[in-house]
């Protein structure tokens, strides 16, 4: 059986050493064997652990990426597998909202959610109904400064308008996109006073991260399914679609 170094594996993915021991306790990768003199025998089976893990880490995270290659170790092929499905459903939803949100910018006289007519006023649970984002995140945005819904002059409750939907709509897809909160404020505000030309761009640019992340995707997936061959959790006739 062929071993390899920590030097070795580190040196392939341009890691240190101390990164493998760290993803070794934390039980990420299989504990090794070790030499007469302790150090570490990594295995076939170990770097293919570790190229999954750096290959999955862009496109799904460390914290989901960590999940299923404990899945992977544990023999619970259906469970990693369906961790990434997921990953990529909320990945392929989130790039409809920014497609939309995009629509919207480029075409100010559509309904910002397809197929309804909005009213002139809505209440917060159907502004959150609308745009699927909680009450209780609309209303953190408010409190940051990045949308300033009406109030009703009787009751004091708020009243959102269609352009406050394409506001919730275009922060929903920018906080999904790692933009900064000043950033975004001073596009959601840029839109409130008409000036749609920066909102387009940032959504441009924010879509652009989505595809970049679907690709880190099916790179992290490639390499996930390389793993799963390696320790022998998928048919040996699946890797001629895969490798």
């Amino acid at each position: 059986m062929k071993h390899y170094r920590p030097i070795d594996i580190a040196r392939e993915l341009n890691i240190s050493t101390s990164a493998l021991r760290h993803y070794e306790s934390w039980g990420i990768i299989p504990p090794p064997e070790r030499a007469a003199n302790q150090y570490r025998l990594y295995t076939n089976e170990h770097l293919a652990y570790f190229r999954c893990l750096r290959a999955m880490i862009p496109g799904f995270g460390f914290p989901l990426t960590a999940k299923v290659l404990r899945a992977v170790q544990n023999g619970d092929v259906d469970k990693a597998f369906w961790l990434v499905s997921g990953e990529q459903a909320q990945l392929y939803n989130e790039k409809t909202v920014a497609e939309q949100t995009l629509a919207l910018l480029r075409n100010p006289d559509l309904s910002p959610i397809e197929g309804k007519k909005l009213k002139s006023h809505m209440t917060i649970g159907e502004a959150a109904t609308l745009t699927e984002v909680p009450p209780s995140a609309i209303r953190h945005w408010e409190k940051e400064g990045l949308i300033h819904p009406g109030r009703h002059p009787e009751n004091g409750y708020r009243l959102f308008t269609p352009m406050h939907i394409r506001q919730i709509l275009l922060i929903r897809t920018m906080r999904r996109t790692v933009y900064f909160l000043e950033n975004i404020k001073k596009v959601v505000h840029a839109l409130e006073h008409h000036n749609v030309e920066e909102a387009q761009k940032m959504t441009e640019q924010a879509l652009s991260t989505l595809h970049q992340r679907n690709r880190d995707q099916f790179w992290g997936i490639q390499k996930l399914m390389a793993l799963c061959h390696e320790v022998g959790l998928i048919k040996e006739e699946w890797k001629n679609f895969y490798f």
